[in-house]
């Protein structure tokens, strides 16, 4: 089944962009290709509880198995070494994406206390936008009673 922000991307939004911008080919359309969310651990990367834990809430988010990611090199101000654990990730693409955009739209920015809309200076040099999240409890599928501890994202 087509995820609702695809048809609607292609059915409205394609068709009013090249009208709008004068495109011809509705390849020249700007899409999205992928959504990237990372959860940082922090302090917490020798606790096994805390890395399963943060593993176990962003597969819940994002419907899709997350990876562990270690640092490239060590950094002595963190008293991180190269190889430690430092976070897990997520790439979604496709219906995947498309679905994962539409919950965070319509059910978990709302939940965002004091949340004034996003920034249209969020883009940078490559056309990427970036969204911080102070806490993963604004998803619909994390309950708070079950959380291990509150942390924030990158999406």
């Amino acid at each position: 089944m087509e995820a609702r922000l695809k048809k609607l991307y292609e059915e409205k939004v394609v068709p009013e962009m090249m009208e709008k911008f004068g495109f011809k080919n509705k390849l020249q359309v700007p899409r999205i290709k992928k959504i990237v969310i990372n959860m940082g651990i922090g302090r917490d990367n020798k606790d096994a509880k805390a890395i399963e834990s943060a593993q176990k809430e962003l597969a819940m988010i994002s419907g899709q198995k997350p990876v562990i990611t270690r640092a490239k090199k060590s950094i002595s101000a963190f008293s991180l070494r190269k190889g430690d654990i430092c976070g897990v990730m997520v790439t979604l693409r496709g219906n995947r994406m498309y679905e994962f955009l539409d919950r965070m739209i319509t059910a978990a920015l709302p939940r965002v206390k004091d949340f004034n809309g996003l920034s249209p200076n969020s883009f940078d040099q490559f056309g990427s936008y970036t969204i911080g999240i102070k806490e993963q409890v604004i998803f619909p599928e994390v309950d708070y009673n079950t959380i291990y501890k509150v942390r924030g994202m990158n999406v």
